[in-house]
């Protein structure tokens, strides 16, 4: 397998068991990774273009914390929001995700940021999906996400 391949923004969906794991390597030290999950740097990486366009983020980075994001999905606006249930910079993630005033659960994120050479493995659990369709588009974005965090994060001088 060569480096790219090995690089490349990966996720895939169970939609029995409705959960989404995506992994992606890049070029950048966990420290920098992880503020670019939980900073308003959100927007510059958290899109599916044409599809899925975050245009606000914050966030109170701590457990019990909340954030909210929103922006445009397939022409139509979107407001999410979720509380953090696990902070430890910078190697781990979480948080619920819901979208606003949805009767639904939440689901739930975790990110693992894990040093490897030449940067970071970032991998995602997300779970608590009842949709099929829902958990399937959610992991196209997420691959479709951490590749162009990937991108970003692999252009800035080192």
């Amino acid at each position: 397998m060569s480096d790219s391949e090995k690089r490349r923004a990966r996720a895939v969906a169970d939609l029995a068991e409705g959960l989404v794991l995506a992994s992606v390597e890049i070029a950048a030290s966990t420290k920098r990774v992880f503020r670019a999950l939980s900073s308003e740097e959100v927007i510059h990486w958290w899109v599916r273009p044409g599809v899925f366009d975050t245009r606000k983020w914050n966030g109170d980075l701590r457990v019990g914390g909340r954030w909210s994001a929103s922006g445009v999905a397939m022409g139509n606006p979107y407001s999410l929001e979720g509380e953090f249930t696990a902070v430890e910079a910078p190697r781990r993630l979480a948080h619920t995700w819901r979208s606003v005033g949805s009767p639904e659960a939440p689901t739930a994120v975790s990110y693992r940021l894990d040093g490897v050479e030449g940067g970071t493995r970032i991998t995602l659990h997300h779970t608590g999906f009842s949709v099929p369709e829902i958990c399937m588009n959610t992991a196209i974005g997420w691959e479709t996400s951490f590749h162009r965090l990937a991108q970003v994060l692999g252009s800035e001088p080192r």
